[in-house]
């Protein structure tokens, strides 16, 4: 039974994130519900994640272009290093104060889904620029994704626009290339640390480059406006469900 429900929770995820992002909302509780510990859950739900990320840098591949003056390798290398440094923030959490974050994250991961938008706008206000702006911010920002998956290409669309970026492709380009990075070295450490469930992640992942497969077949017949929809409620239900435990 609880195969059947990661099974479920992978395929959709996997179909969430192909067409609007959000598939951290639903691993993570099924990892935890189905018995991982908090820490390992996040860890194991990130690596069944990844190639959904890999691929997506694949598609945009074409539209891959530096920020700026600043180049792809150095935004990798900054990307990389903000995600170990999550990833190692993860590690050291114990469970019981992680459990006790986790409704937390989902509500600000939610939050940042839906008002993503009106982030970009207010961060474009702030009138940061330069290229140690840039970096500073995707460092902090690459951070996060290594702690917790979850609204990571929120904020890397927003932290992008903030620095002039509109070319839509391009962005997704960078936003997958990005997340695929620091999750890539996030999962690294996870591994080392001892934090992954090799069965469970592995069995996910299946599944989720099914969903992935499937959701970017469907998703564009799908209005944009019922999928944010559907994806908003359940990051809403899910963290209520976590702060009701």
């Amino acid at each position: 039974m609880m195969e059947i429900i990661l099974l479920a929770a992978a395929f959709l995820a996997g179909a969430m994130n192909a067409v609007a992002g959000g598939g951290s909302f639903l691993t993570l509780p099924a990892l935890i519900y189905a018995g991982v510990p908090p820490v390992a859950a996040n860890a194991t739900g990130t690596v069944a994640l990844l190639p959904g990320y890999a691929s997506g840098v694949y598609g945009y591949r074409q539209d891959l272009t530096p920020v700026g003056s600043v180049g792809l390798p150095t935004l990798s290398l900054v990307s990389l290093a903000g995600g170990l440094a999550g990833a190692g923030l993860l590690l050291i959490t114990p469970d019981t104060v992680f459990r006790g974050i986790v409704p937390w994250l989902l509500l600000a991961a939610t939050a940042l889904f839906a008002f993503g938008g009106a982030l970009a706008q207010r961060l474009r206000s702030l009138g940061l620029h330069g290229n140690g702006a840039l970096l500073g911010t995707l460092f902090v920002v690459s951070v996060y994704g290594g702690y917790f998956n979850g609204g990571l290409g929120i904020l890397l669309l927003a932290q992008l626009s903030l620095f002039g970026m509109t070319d839509l492709n391009a962005m997704n380009g960078l936003k997958n290339l990005f997340s695929a990075v620091l999750t890539a070295i996030a999962v690294v450490a996870y591994a080392v640390g001892g934090a992954v469930e090799w069965p469970k992640a592995l069995l996910m992942t299946v599944a989720a480059v099914a969903g992935g497969y499937i959701g970017a077949r469907v998703g564009r017949r799908i209005p944009k406006a019922a999928l944010r929809a559907g994806i908003i409620t359940v990051g809403l239900v899910m963290s209520a469900v976590f702060f009701l435990k």
